[in-house]
Parts: C-alpha cells; structure tokens; sequence
C-alpha cells in the first residue's frame, strides 16, 4: 500500500470557502481511492502566516508544493492526488 498524500490547507475559523476545501479534498480523495494525510493550520495561530497568507485562504499544498488557492479544482485535484 502507497503512503498517504500529504495535503496541507491553511484555513481559519468561520470561513465558507475553507470548509469547502476540505470537504472537496476529502470527496475526490475518497473518489479517486487515494488516501490522504489532511493537516489544517489555522493562519490566525501564527502571526508570520497570518501576515503571508492574510485573506488568502483556503490556501491549499498538496505533496508540499502549492496547488489551490480559494477554490479546489476537482479534476487538477484528483490528477495531482493519483500523480503523486
């Protein structure tokens, strides 16, 4: 069995768009028969990623490189995720 994707999103609290990040990567995660490893960092617990990121969330890597920012495109999503 292949090791899990690891799948970074920086999200904060009450943000729409970030629990619909994560809900997305969960469901073409589970699509693609791909499993991966889900860590969110809320950017509010860390004033140097409050300041990188500030509004720019859902900010989401996957495999530790940069993929999605706001919106999760499903079809890149499941190609990076059965790629790497």
């Amino acid at each position: 069995m292949t090791d899990a994707v690891p799948v970074t999103v920086y999200t904060r609290e009450n943000c729409h768009l970030c629990e619909e990040a994560t809900e997305t990567i969960e469901a073409v995660a589970d699509d693609a028969g791909v499993e991966v490893s889900l860590d969110l960092v809320d950017v509010d617990e860390e004033p140097s990623l409050r300041e990188e990121y500030g509004d720019r969330v859902p900010y989401v890597l996957v495999d530790g490189r940069p993929a999605f920012k706001y919106r999760v495109d499903r079809p890149r999503l499941r190609r990076l995720l059965t790629e790497a």
